[in-house]
């Protein structure tokens, strides 16, 4: 069988965002789940997959890994279906597809399988072939690992866009423009319908200059695919993974979480904005 995207699903298919950069601690974990939860409260349905070895994003949202345990590993080799690994998070209309360590191995494994670079995207389509209301969802929400390997390759050819989380940092700009050239050769070699939805800039603090300097120049530079919406530096936020919590559950008062909602919000706004392009 040749590389080709998947045949269109008979189930409506979901919106499958993957958040990546190939820079590590840029908040992209945090806010894959944060994000999934705010649109979940809004009443979407919402699956995150974590592709992920360190598996963060499922410790996030108090999934726990345990012996035996079927995760994103055993789809991509093709030995469980995505809805026979997804779980429920506890959270209304939010699902998790975990991860495990084995995921260190997924790359050398698949180096010699069919479809390698498509075998998430084939999942999912299969997953809506299904057309189990149980497992049926408006979003689907890719964590990656902070490096450009097969397991971010199988995300970007799955997804319909990339979010990218960008921390607010001297070196923002450099790393994005790796980014962007990295899509760039998915869209024309794997996926062409791949697109960037935005770009959150995240650990913002007011009182740097450094923080204004960096968002300013990525604003300058990308435009409206920066998001308005600015994800502050903020202790809760920090807090929240290690309670097994979203931190919009942990403290939905505190800014984080308020900017979270407000991203979610921007998001959909964008996404209805495309669909009636």
């Amino acid at each position: 069988m040749s590389d080709q995207l998947p045949a269109s699903a008979s189930a409506p298919a979901p919106r499958i965002l993957t958040v990546a950069n190939q820079k590590g601690g840029v908040g992209k974990t945090t806010t894959a789940i944060n994000l999934g939860t705010a649109l979940a409260a809004v009443g979407e349905r919402v699956l995150i997959v974590d592709l992920d070895p360190q598996g963060n994003a499922s410790t996030g949202l108090g999934v726990h890994r345990r012996p035996g345990q079927k995760s994103t590993y055993h789809v991509l080799m093709g030995e469980a279906s995505l809805r026979n690994v997804i779980v429920d998070s506890g959270i209304p209309r939010l699902h998790c597809a975990p991860s495990t360590m084995d995921l260190l191995g997924a790359e050398l494994e698949l180096a010699d399988i069919d479809r390698k670079t498509y075998r998430l995207a084939d999942a999912i389509a299969q997953l809506c072939r299904e057309n189990d209301p149980e497992r049926s969802y408006s979003y689907v929400l890719v964590d990656c690992p902070p490096s450009l390997n097969l397991l971010t390759i199988n995300s970007l050819s799955a997804a319909d866009a990339i979010l990218v989380p960008l921390q607010c940092e001297f070196f923002a700009l450099e790393g994005l423009s790796q980014l962007i050239k990295t899509v760039e050769r998915v869209k024309t070699n794997l996926n062409p319908r791949l697109t960037i939805q935005g770009v959150v800039l995240t650990m913002f603090d007011r009182r740097n200059n450094l923080s204004e300097q960096v968002a300013e120049d990525v604003r300058s530079v990308l435009g409206d695919k920066v998001y308005q919406t600015v994800i502050p530096r903020n202790v809760r936020i920090s807090e929240a993974p290690s309670h097994g919590k979203p931190v919009l559950l942990y403290d939905n008062g505190c800014v984080g979480s308020q900017a979270y909602i407000r991203l979610a919000s921007e998001i959909i706004r964008r996404e209805r904005e495309l669909r009636a392009a």
